[in-house]
Protein backbone atom coordinates (compact mmCIF):
# COMPACT_ATOMS: atom_id res chain seq x y z
CA UNK A 1 0.00 0.00 0.00
CA UNK A 2 1.26 3.46 -0.89
CA UNK A 3 0.29 6.23 1.50
CA UNK A 4 -0.71 9.34 -0.38
CA UNK A 5 -2.18 12.20 1.61
CA UNK A 6 -3.97 14.28 -0.97
CA UNK A 7 -4.44 17.91 0.02
CA UNK A 8 -6.04 20.75 -1.92
CA UNK A 9 -2.66 22.34 -2.55
CA UNK A 10 -2.37 25.53 -4.55
CA UNK A 11 0.05 25.24 -7.43
CA UNK A 12 0.73 28.99 -7.57
CA UNK A 13 2.77 29.06 -4.35
CA UNK A 14 6.26 30.20 -5.24
CA UNK A 15 8.20 28.24 -2.64
CA UNK A 16 9.45 24.80 -3.66
CA UNK A 17 7.47 21.81 -2.39
CA UNK A 18 4.99 24.14 -0.73
CA UNK A 19 1.56 23.09 0.45
CA UNK A 20 -1.19 24.95 2.19
CA UNK A 21 -1.22 25.96 5.84
CA UNK A 22 -3.61 23.19 6.93
CA UNK A 23 -0.88 20.67 6.17
CA UNK A 24 1.40 21.96 8.97
CA UNK A 25 0.52 19.18 11.49
CA UNK A 26 1.30 16.63 8.77
CA UNK A 27 4.72 18.22 8.33
CA UNK A 28 5.30 17.89 12.09
CA UNK A 29 4.12 14.26 12.03
CA UNK A 30 6.70 13.56 9.32
CA UNK A 31 9.50 15.53 10.93
CA UNK A 32 9.15 14.39 14.53
CA UNK A 33 7.02 11.23 14.64
CA UNK A 34 8.04 9.06 11.70
CA UNK A 35 5.03 9.52 9.44
CA UNK A 36 5.92 8.16 6.02
CA UNK A 37 3.68 9.55 3.32
CA UNK A 38 3.90 10.88 -0.19
CA UNK A 39 2.29 14.33 -0.20
CA UNK A 40 0.93 15.22 -3.60
CA UNK A 41 -0.42 18.57 -4.75
CA UNK A 42 -4.09 18.69 -5.81
CA UNK A 43 -4.73 22.28 -6.98
CA UNK A 44 -8.16 21.27 -8.32
CA UNK A 45 -9.43 20.40 -4.84
CA UNK A 46 -11.50 17.65 -3.25
CA UNK A 47 -13.47 16.87 -6.40
CA UNK A 48 -10.25 15.89 -8.15
CA UNK A 49 -9.22 13.76 -5.19
CA UNK A 50 -12.51 11.88 -5.44
CA UNK A 51 -11.84 11.16 -9.10
CA UNK A 52 -8.41 9.79 -8.17
CA UNK A 53 -9.85 7.61 -5.42
CA UNK A 54 -12.43 6.24 -7.83
CA UNK A 55 -9.64 5.48 -10.27
CA UNK A 56 -7.66 3.73 -7.48
CA UNK A 57 -4.77 6.13 -8.02
CA UNK A 58 -4.51 7.20 -4.36
CA UNK A 59 -4.94 5.52 -1.00
CA UNK A 60 -5.67 8.20 1.61
CA UNK A 61 -7.16 11.64 1.23
CA UNK A 62 -7.52 14.61 3.55
CA UNK A 63 -10.06 17.06 2.23
CA UNK A 64 -13.28 18.95 2.73
CA UNK A 65 -16.21 17.27 4.47
CA UNK A 66 -18.81 18.43 1.96
CA UNK A 67 -16.80 17.13 -0.97
CA UNK A 68 -16.35 13.65 0.52
CA UNK A 69 -20.02 13.34 1.48
CA UNK A 70 -21.22 14.55 -1.90
CA UNK A 71 -18.98 12.02 -3.64
CA UNK A 72 -20.13 9.15 -1.44
CA UNK A 73 -23.77 10.04 -2.07
CA UNK A 74 -23.12 10.18 -5.80
CA UNK A 75 -21.26 6.88 -6.15
CA UNK A 76 -23.11 4.98 -3.37
CA UNK A 77 -22.06 1.30 -3.42
CA UNK A 78 -19.57 2.04 -6.19
CA UNK A 79 -17.64 4.50 -4.01
CA UNK A 80 -14.06 3.35 -3.53
CA UNK A 81 -13.40 5.16 -0.27
CA UNK A 82 -14.83 5.57 3.23
CA UNK A 83 -14.61 8.33 5.80
CA UNK A 84 -12.27 7.01 8.50
CA UNK A 85 -11.44 10.07 10.58
CA UNK A 86 -11.57 13.80 11.20
CA UNK A 87 -8.82 16.37 10.74
CA UNK A 88 -10.10 19.92 11.38
CA UNK A 89 -12.94 20.35 13.88
CA UNK A 90 -13.59 24.07 13.30
CA UNK A 91 -15.70 25.38 10.39
CA UNK A 92 -13.89 26.64 7.31
CA UNK A 93 -14.24 30.28 6.32
CA UNK A 94 -14.91 30.50 2.60
CA UNK A 95 -14.18 33.93 1.12
CA UNK A 96 -16.46 35.15 -1.65
CA UNK A 97 -14.42 37.00 -4.27
CA UNK A 98 -14.96 38.79 -7.58
CA UNK A 99 -12.85 40.73 -10.07
CA UNK A 100 -11.28 43.98 -8.94
CA UNK A 101 -13.27 46.07 -11.44
CA UNK A 102 -16.50 44.08 -11.24
CA UNK A 103 -19.66 45.59 -9.74
CA UNK A 104 -20.75 42.37 -8.03
CA UNK A 105 -22.27 41.90 -4.56
CA UNK A 106 -23.31 38.80 -2.67
CA UNK A 107 -26.97 39.66 -3.18
CA UNK A 108 -26.44 39.99 -6.94
CA UNK A 109 -25.10 36.43 -7.25
CA UNK A 110 -28.54 34.81 -7.58
CA UNK A 111 -28.85 33.68 -11.18
CA UNK A 112 -25.21 34.55 -11.82
CA UNK A 113 -22.15 32.57 -12.87
CA UNK A 114 -20.22 30.93 -10.04
CA UNK A 115 -16.71 29.67 -10.74
CA UNK A 116 -15.83 26.29 -9.21
CA UNK A 117 -12.77 24.08 -9.34
CA UNK A 118 -14.76 20.96 -10.22
CA UNK A 119 -18.35 19.85 -9.95
CA UNK A 120 -18.71 18.15 -6.57
CA UNK A 121 -15.86 20.02 -4.89
CA UNK A 122 -16.21 22.27 -1.87
CA UNK A 123 -16.26 25.36 -4.10
CA UNK A 124 -19.31 23.82 -5.82
CA UNK A 125 -21.14 22.80 -2.63
CA UNK A 126 -20.69 26.04 -0.67
CA UNK A 127 -22.75 28.25 -3.04
CA UNK A 128 -25.69 26.03 -2.14
CA UNK A 129 -25.02 26.73 1.55
CA UNK A 130 -25.14 30.44 0.68
CA UNK A 131 -28.33 29.97 -1.32
CA UNK A 132 -29.94 28.06 1.53
CA UNK A 133 -29.18 30.89 3.97
CA UNK A 134 -30.51 33.49 1.53
CA UNK A 135 -33.71 31.57 0.83
CA UNK A 136 -32.84 31.22 -2.85
CA UNK A 137 -33.33 27.46 -2.83
CA UNK A 138 -36.99 27.96 -1.92
CA UNK A 139 -37.36 30.41 -4.80
CA UNK A 140 -35.86 28.03 -7.38
CA UNK A 141 -37.85 25.48 -9.33
CA UNK A 142 -37.41 21.87 -8.12
CA UNK A 143 -34.12 20.51 -9.41
CA UNK A 144 -33.03 23.91 -10.73
CA UNK A 145 -29.91 25.60 -9.35
CA UNK A 146 -29.99 29.30 -8.40
CA UNK A 147 -26.60 29.65 -10.15
CA UNK A 148 -24.85 28.82 -13.39
CA UNK A 149 -21.63 26.95 -12.56
CA UNK A 150 -18.42 27.44 -14.54
CA UNK A 151 -15.81 24.72 -14.01
CA UNK A 152 -12.34 26.32 -14.01
CA UNK A 153 -10.13 23.67 -12.31
CA UNK A 154 -7.58 25.78 -10.42
CA UNK A 155 -7.43 28.74 -8.07
CA UNK A 156 -5.36 30.65 -10.62
CA UNK A 157 -7.99 30.16 -13.33
CA UNK A 158 -10.75 31.13 -10.91
CA UNK A 159 -9.00 34.43 -10.17
CA UNK A 160 -8.56 35.08 -13.88
CA UNK A 161 -12.17 34.08 -14.56
CA UNK A 162 -13.74 36.67 -12.28
CA UNK A 163 -11.60 39.40 -13.82
CA UNK A 164 -12.34 38.55 -17.47
CA UNK A 165 -16.06 37.92 -16.92
CA UNK A 166 -16.02 34.15 -17.32
CA UNK A 167 -17.48 33.96 -13.80
CA UNK A 168 -19.06 36.54 -11.51
CA UNK A 169 -17.65 35.16 -8.29
CA UNK A 170 -16.03 32.16 -6.65
CA UNK A 171 -15.51 30.83 -3.12
CA UNK A 172 -12.13 29.78 -1.69
CA UNK A 173 -10.49 29.52 1.72
CA UNK A 174 -10.10 32.92 3.39
CA UNK A 175 -6.37 33.08 4.13
CA UNK A 176 -5.35 31.63 0.78
CA UNK A 177 -7.51 34.26 -0.93
CA UNK A 178 -6.29 37.11 1.27
CA UNK A 179 -2.91 37.65 -0.36
CA UNK A 180 -4.68 38.24 -3.67
CA UNK A 181 -6.95 40.90 -2.16
CA UNK A 182 -3.87 42.49 -0.66
CA UNK A 183 -2.07 42.64 -4.01
CA UNK A 184 -5.15 43.87 -5.91
CA UNK A 185 -5.68 40.74 -8.02
CA UNK A 186 -9.25 40.06 -6.80
CA UNK A 187 -11.83 41.76 -4.58
CA UNK A 188 -13.51 40.34 -1.48
CA UNK A 189 -17.29 40.78 -1.29
CA UNK A 190 -18.21 38.47 1.59
CA UNK A 191 -17.65 35.23 3.42
CA UNK A 192 -19.51 32.13 4.51
CA UNK A 193 -18.68 29.39 7.02
CA UNK A 194 -19.32 25.67 6.72
CA UNK A 195 -22.07 24.55 9.13
CA UNK A 196 -19.92 21.51 9.95
CA UNK A 197 -16.38 20.55 10.96
CA UNK A 198 -14.48 21.27 7.80
CA UNK A 199 -11.96 18.49 7.07
CA UNK A 200 -12.30 14.70 7.07
CA UNK A 201 -9.93 11.84 6.30
CA UNK A 202 -10.84 9.07 3.86
CA UNK A 203 -9.16 5.82 2.92
CA UNK A 204 -9.52 3.35 0.10
CA UNK A 205 -8.86 0.42 2.45
CA UNK A 206 -9.79 1.31 6.04
CA UNK A 207 -9.00 -2.21 7.25
CA UNK A 208 -5.32 -1.94 6.40
CA UNK A 209 -3.51 -1.60 9.75
CA UNK A 210 -1.22 1.04 8.32
CA UNK A 211 -4.14 3.46 8.05
CA UNK A 212 -4.57 3.28 11.82
CA UNK A 213 -0.85 3.87 12.28
CA UNK A 214 -1.05 6.90 10.00
CA UNK A 215 -3.90 8.38 12.06
CA UNK A 216 -1.96 7.86 15.31
CA UNK A 217 1.03 9.71 13.90
CA UNK A 218 -1.23 12.51 12.69
CA UNK A 219 -2.46 12.80 16.28
CA UNK A 220 1.13 13.29 17.39
CA UNK A 221 1.72 15.90 14.69
CA UNK A 222 -1.38 17.80 15.80
CA UNK A 223 -0.23 17.66 19.44
CA UNK A 224 3.13 19.13 18.41
CA UNK A 225 1.34 21.82 16.41
CA UNK A 226 -0.83 22.79 19.40
CA UNK A 227 2.17 22.99 21.73
CA UNK A 228 4.47 24.85 19.35
CA UNK A 229 2.51 27.63 17.68
CA UNK A 230 5.52 29.82 17.00
CA UNK A 231 7.27 26.97 15.24
CA UNK A 232 4.12 26.58 13.15
CA UNK A 233 4.16 30.29 12.27
CA UNK A 234 7.82 30.10 11.29
CA UNK A 235 7.23 27.03 9.11
CA UNK A 236 4.17 28.51 7.38
CA UNK A 237 5.73 31.92 6.75
CA UNK A 238 9.06 30.47 5.61
CA UNK A 239 7.93 27.53 3.50
CA UNK A 240 4.32 28.05 2.48
CA UNK A 241 4.28 31.61 1.11
CA UNK A 242 2.01 33.10 3.79
CA UNK A 243 3.00 36.07 5.91
CA UNK A 244 3.74 35.56 9.61
CA UNK A 245 0.91 37.96 10.42
CA UNK A 246 -1.61 35.95 8.41
CA UNK A 247 -0.29 32.70 9.90
CA UNK A 248 -0.87 34.01 13.42
CA UNK A 249 -4.37 35.20 12.52
CA UNK A 250 -5.16 31.80 11.04
CA UNK A 251 -4.00 30.08 14.23
CA UNK A 252 -6.71 31.98 16.11
CA UNK A 253 -9.39 30.48 13.89
CA UNK A 254 -8.42 26.82 13.52
CA UNK A 255 -8.63 23.81 15.81
CA UNK A 256 -7.51 20.35 14.75
CA UNK A 257 -9.00 17.14 16.10
CA UNK A 258 -7.01 15.75 19.02
CA UNK A 259 -8.03 12.22 17.97
CA UNK A 260 -8.30 11.93 14.20
CA UNK A 261 -9.65 8.39 14.32
CA UNK A 262 -13.22 9.63 15.06
CA UNK A 263 -15.25 10.03 11.82
CA UNK A 264 -17.78 12.49 13.29
CA UNK A 265 -21.33 11.35 12.44
CA UNK A 266 -22.90 14.67 13.47
CA UNK A 267 -20.87 16.56 10.87
CA UNK A 268 -21.92 14.10 8.19
CA UNK A 269 -25.59 14.42 9.20
CA UNK A 270 -25.42 18.23 8.92
CA UNK A 271 -23.73 17.97 5.55
CA UNK A 272 -26.33 15.54 4.20
CA UNK A 273 -29.11 17.87 5.38
CA UNK A 274 -27.72 20.88 3.52
CA UNK A 275 -26.87 18.89 0.39
CA UNK A 276 -30.41 17.52 0.47
CA UNK A 277 -31.86 21.04 0.54
CA UNK A 278 -29.62 21.92 -2.40
CA UNK A 279 -30.94 18.96 -4.38
CA UNK A 280 -27.48 17.44 -4.61
CA UNK A 281 -28.64 14.22 -2.95
CA UNK A 282 -31.76 12.56 -1.61
CA UNK A 283 -31.39 12.24 2.19
CA UNK A 284 -33.89 9.37 2.21
CA UNK A 285 -31.59 7.24 0.06
CA UNK A 286 -28.33 8.05 1.86
CA UNK A 287 -26.99 5.92 4.70
CA UNK A 288 -24.47 7.51 7.06
CA UNK A 289 -23.34 4.06 8.13
CA UNK A 290 -22.40 3.24 4.55
CA UNK A 291 -20.18 6.34 4.36
CA UNK A 292 -17.95 5.64 7.35
CA UNK A 293 -15.78 2.76 8.52
CA UNK A 294 -13.69 2.33 11.62
CA UNK A 295 -10.05 1.54 11.07
CA UNK A 296 -8.28 -1.44 12.60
Amino acid sequence: MRYVLRLSTYEENTKLNSTEHFSTPIHFAEKYHGLEAELVSFPSGTGHMIQSLQASDIDVGIGLTEGWVNGLAKFKEEAKYKIVGSYVKTPLCWAISTGVKRDVTVDSLKGGKIGVSRIGSGSYVMPFVLADGKGWLRDSSPGKSPFEFVELQTFEKLRKGVNDGTADSFMWEHFTSKRYWDNGDIKRIGEIYTPWASWKIVAADPKDARVGDLLKKLNQGIKHFNENNEEAVEYISTNLDYSAEDAREWLKTVQFEADTIIPGKEDIEKTISILGKAGLLDPDTVSIESMIENVE
